[in-house]
């Protein structure tokens, strides 16, 4: 297959001066080293992780577009106090788009490289906005025949978050769990597996139009932290299954203190030697979003064997190992589907991206949207 000499890949600056710039530069069709293969990029989403990165913490509400075409370019303004935070990237053009999926066009010598070439796979690895991208042949997975490149854009950030939820439930020697933001496309996808693997999952949300999302599809447990009694149902939802495990994808807030509240009140309806210190077994919560960008505010009134920390997915891979990750990608081809189906409601083009109304709807993260890059769409 003859390919272009060059490409176009979206990057993202945010400048010393306070400016997100984002925009689509022309790259050189690059050359795969042994174990390297490139990808035509088909299907590529837009994942609350890639906006960070995308966006650089800019007021999307303030943005503007210029020129058109291959030549837009997005501005944004990025609040004074915030720019600190970004001062390691400042006025460095980065690549941005965590996954993909499309067709192997060329490939290393290196023999499981040259295995994927023709194959219609998914990838993880950075730089996913573009049209080609060169990845590591070891962050590929094929796809099974018949499955496409849109079915398969979304394969590793959501199933292996939700995949490793569980894994980690096991190995840190929990037994049920809490989910916050529990309606997301993430959310579903783990409701889906503790159904099929018989794990007790209690669903956070905030709205009634979420609540029913997630009851329609078989959810037994469901509060909504906008209701009065929010407290006393997650209360009761954490006694009936014993969960002393949650993840959270807020971040901020009052949400994680209150989730270990919970844990503690209901941990303290069993009977038992009363302490001081509250009951035995160790109560945790992981923060792996920022949904809600306020301080995390911790009450404590929960005892004494309780812990708040950050999850993220490659370290918890790293530290799993490989054997884990192969049976866990494994699972995610056999079933991409159904347990790990996505649903979009908008397919854009790369230059879609750059305009500032649109991104003002993806950068909104609102549960039940979920937008598709396809870089192969007409500019």
């Amino acid at each position: 297959m003859s390919l272009p000499a060059n490409y176009l890949q979206m990057r993202s600056t945010v400048s010393s001066e306070g400016q997100l710039r984002m925009e689509l530069v022309e790259k050189q069709m690059p050359t795969p080293t042994e174990n390297q293969v490139v990808v035509r990029i088909e299907a590529t989403p837009i994942n609350p992780s890639d906006l960070a990165v995308m966006l650089g913490l800019s007021d999307s509400s303030q943005a503007t577009t210029s020129g058109d075409g291959s030549k837009a370019v997005l501005s944004a303004p990025i609040a004074p106090q915030i720019m600190p935070a970004l001062k390691a990237r400042y006025d460095q053009a980065l690549p941005i788009g965590n996954e993909g999926a499309g067709v192997v066009v060329a490939a290393g010598s290196g023999e499981y490289a040259q295995s994927l070439l023709g194959k219609t796979v998914a990838a993880m690895g950075g730089g996913m906005y573009a049209q080609y991208q060169v990845v590591d042949a070891m962050n590929c997975l094929p796809l099974l025949e018949g499955n496409t490149a849109k079915e398969g854009a979304s394969s590793f950030v959501n199933p292996l978050t939700a995949l490793c939820m569980i894994e980690t439930m096991r190995m840190d020697g929990h037994t049920a769990l809490v989910h916050t933001a529990a309606a997301s496309n993430l959310g579903q996808m783990l409701n889906r597996i503790c159904q099929a693997d018989g794990v007790d999952l209690v669903n956070v949300v905030r709205k009634d139009e979420q609540e029913k999302v997630l009851r329609d599809m078989g959810a037994k447990y469901v509060v909504n932290s906008s209701k009065e009694t929010f407290m006393k149902d997650l209360i009761n939802a954490i006694h009936e299954t014993g969960a002393t495990l949650a993840f959270d994808a807020t971040g901020g807030g009052h949400l994680a203190s209150n989730i270990l509240s919970a844990m503690e009140a209901a941990a303290a309806r069993t009977p038992g030697a009363y302490s001081i210190y509250g009951s035995v077994k160790h109560k945790q919560v992981y923060l792996y979003g920022g949904l809600d960008t306020a301080p995390t505010t911790l009450s404590r009134g929960y005892g004494m064997a309780w812990g708040v920390g950050g999850w993220l997915l490659p370290n918890f891979l790293a530290k799993a190992g490989m054997e884990v990750a192969v049976r866990l990608r494994t699972r995610v081809a056999k079933e991409l589907t159904t347990t790990f189906a996505s649903n979009y409601t908008e397919e854009l083009s790369l230059t879609d991206m750059l305009d500032a109304d649109t991104v003002r709807r993806y950068d909104a993260k609102k549960t039940g949207e979920k937008f598709l890059v396809c870089p192969q769409m007409p500019i």
